[in-house]
């Protein structure tokens, strides 16, 4: 099979997945579909895409969970106005620096915040609005490079003891932020290409189908469980992506780049049989 009809395959399976975790928890879409994804597309291409799609999907979470808005307001306001120079400074760089590279940042972004986010590391901020500028930035940048927020996210508002509805409420309105602003100026930038287009048109259908689904399903399965296998998933994906990253930048030789994957998938397994354990009936 030509390896352009694989590279569809697998962009539709992972964007459907995708969709259907962000249906189920209210994130994930970019986290798990960028690791995946630029295994055959570089960011350049692949981004402008994957913007367009979160717009929409926010606007979907946002939506649903208008009611939490305001309990959240005024924790979230730092956050979106620090994301105007940090999305402003990551769309430059997008556009200017080596494809090969943006896939070594956003890897090399990516490993450590999942591999925290599933220690379950929380250590509250007492001062909230100090960190939400620099945070903004932070996160403007990141998602502007590779579209992915999420982790970075879940880690702030579970470690600020944020409840469901309010959690949704503020990654819906955080992320209704950042990914039009992205979009905004990935046009001003001239990012969507024809290649940009053609992948959006090839995924929507299936985030059609994924959202809906993955809401419905959630209800018969156990949140927390998914979540924690979800980041497993991530982890090790990016522990390859990362791996072969290295090879292609020449900074590491085959096979020792692979010592890479290896250390990521060993930590995951730990840190997931951590969370099984606690799980289990009796644990303290």
């Amino acid at each position: 099979m030509p390896e352009f009809d694989i590279s569809v395959i697998v962009l539709v399976g992972i964007t459907l997945f995708a969709a259907f975790v962000n249906g189920a928890l209210g994130y994930g879409f970019s986290s798990l579909t960028v690791p995946v994804a630029l295994l055959f597309y570089t960011n350049r291409i692949l981004n402008p895409a994957l913007v367009l799609i979160e717009v929409l999907i926010n606007l979907y979470v946002l939506f649903i969970n208008r009611a939490s808005v305001p309990a959240v307001w005024k924790r979230v306001y730092p956050i979106l106005i620090g994301l105007l120079p940090g999305i402003a400074l990551g769309s430059y760089l997008l556009a200017s620096l080596h494809p090969g590279w943006i896939k070594f940042v956003t890897y090399t972004v990516l490993l450590p915040l999942i591999l925290i986010q599933a220690a379950g590391i929380r250590r509250p901020i007492r001062s909230e609005r100090a960190i939400g500028l620099p945070f903004g930035a932070g996160l403007g940048f990141l998602y502007s490079v590779t579209t992915v927020s999420g982790p970075p996210l879940a880690i702030l508002f579970n470690n600020q003891g944020l409840v469901k509805r309010e959690f949704r409420a503020g990654l819906g309105l955080v992320r209704v932020a950042e990914s039009s602003l992205t979009a905004i100026a990935y046009y001003y930038l001239g990012l969507f290409s024809t290649e940009s287009q053609s992948i959006f048109l090839t995924i929507i259908p299936g985030v059609l189908v994924g959202i809906p689904l993955g809401a419905y399903l959630i209800r018969r399965l156990d949140a927390e469980t998914f979540r924690r296998i979800c980041m497993s998933f991530d982890a090790w994906v990016v522990g390859f992506g990362l791996s072969r990253v290295l090879i292609d930048l020449k900074l590491m030789a085959s096979p020792l780049a692979y010592s890479v994957m290896v250390v990521a998938i060993l930590l995951d397994v730990y840190l997931l049989y951590l969370f099984f354990k606690a799980r289990r009936p009796g644990a303290t």
